[in-house]
């Protein structure tokens, strides 16, 4: 049995590790978790306050709360040929973390690289601001540039509906503007190594974080010009470089696997149903070995959407496998009348363990 020290010492170590994904309902949440009162909750925010680890903002009924940066540093840079992001991280950004594991600092330089090397090759901007925080359990690391936009970027350069479809194509991976010099990997690998990754631009935003593997996207503010790019990671984090690249590479290290949230493929509050919304969904498969598409939160879909997926596309792309997670039972009876009984599926959703069945 804990002792009061420890319960409260457990407390706030876990309003310090979720208050970046709940800022505004981690006392609400905190007190669920723990069975205990708000004023108890308080109690315990008001001591992380007092001792420079949390930042509160705004009045008792509408606070939020935000990690305090224990260290800091902001930099601006021209944006030219001649930005080079490894003296930079070696110079002014790699000092600012201090002390922390090896697997945190190959992350954080691997992140960090490859968003500053995208902002000098693709954003057409003139300058650059790098913000770096350490604090007391976690590393954030922002990138904003006020160039064109990513999301805009890709839709003119794709030829495509608007900035909600550079989303859907940029969460499939193996995307870029330039193919001669970049793989269209970075963002890819990089959003699945951070605790959470976000992308802000045009008036909308993708992010992307680990724990769960939801990506989403919705409404920023619309006055933003350019795109800024937020990474963070708990210190504590176990992950490495080396995992992520393994569980979507195959023995060759190619990159080969992805999955899809199919979410995405709607826009606003309109069903999944026709064979174009499908066609949408399937462009650039081709590209991949094996395809997961993930219907989380998707309440329902179409025979023909069904149909273009699972027996047309893939009688015609027999190379391409794909399988899917998190259906509901109305989402897998679309998709067993559309194979007649002959799909492939993955129980459950923990991506890198698939269980599949006939």
């Amino acid at each position: 049995m804990k002792t009061p020290y420890e319960k409260g010492k457990q407390v706030r170590k876990f309003i310090l590790d979720e208050v970046s994904r709940h800022p505004k309902d981690i006392v609400r949440l905190t007190e669920k978790t723990f069975q205990i009162t708000r004023q108890a909750v308080y109690r315990h925010t008001h001591n992380l306050i007092e001792k420079g680890l949390l930042v509160a903002e705004g009045s008792t009924r509408r606070r939020t709360y935000k990690l305090k940066a224990i260290t800091s540093k902001t930099i601006y840079l021209p944006i030219s040929e001649a930005l080079q992001e490894d003296v930079i991280w070696r110079e002014q950004v790699g000092p600012v973390l201090g002390e922390v594991p090896p697997n945190i600092e190959d992350i954080c330089f691997h992140g960090f690289t490859e968003m500053v090397n995208n902002v000098r090759d693709h954003s057409a901007g003139k300058i650059a601001m790098i913000e770096v925080q350490r604090t007391a359990v976690s590393i954030i690391i922002m990138v904003y540039d006020d160039g064109v936009g990513i999301f805009n970027k890709i839709k003119d350069n794709f030829g495509l509906d608007d900035q909600r479809h550079a989303i859907l194509e940029l969460a499939k991976g193996k995307l870029t503007t330039d193919p001669e010099r970049h793989s269209g990997e970075g963002i890819f690998f990089t959003s699945r190594m951070f605790d959470i990754f976000n992308i802000s631009s045009g008036g909308l935003h993708f992010i992307h974080g680990v724990v769960g593997q939801d990506i989403l996207m919705g409404d920023v503010e619309e006055g933003m010009k350019g795109t800024l790019v937020t990474m963070e990671i708990n210190i504590d984090s176990i992950l490495t470089v080396k995992e992520v690249f393994d569980k979507y590479s195959d023995d060759d290290y190619g990159f080969t696997r992805t999955v899809i949230p199919v979410r995405l493929v709607k826009y606003g509050n309109e069903n999944l149903v026709s064979r174009s919304q499908a066609k949408r969904l399937l462009v650039r498969f081709e590209k991949f070995k094996e395809v997961i598409l993930d219907f989380d939160r998707v309440e329902t879909i179409g025979q023909a959407f069904a149909d273009e997926i699972f027996r047309v596309y893939q009688q015609h792309n027999p190379q391409v496998h794909i399988m899917h997670i998190n259906a509901n039972e109305e989402v897998e009876r679309s998709i067993k009348r559309a194979t007649q009984g002959g799909f492939l599926t993955i129980s459950g959703g923990a991506l890198g363990e698939p269980k599949k069945t006939q």
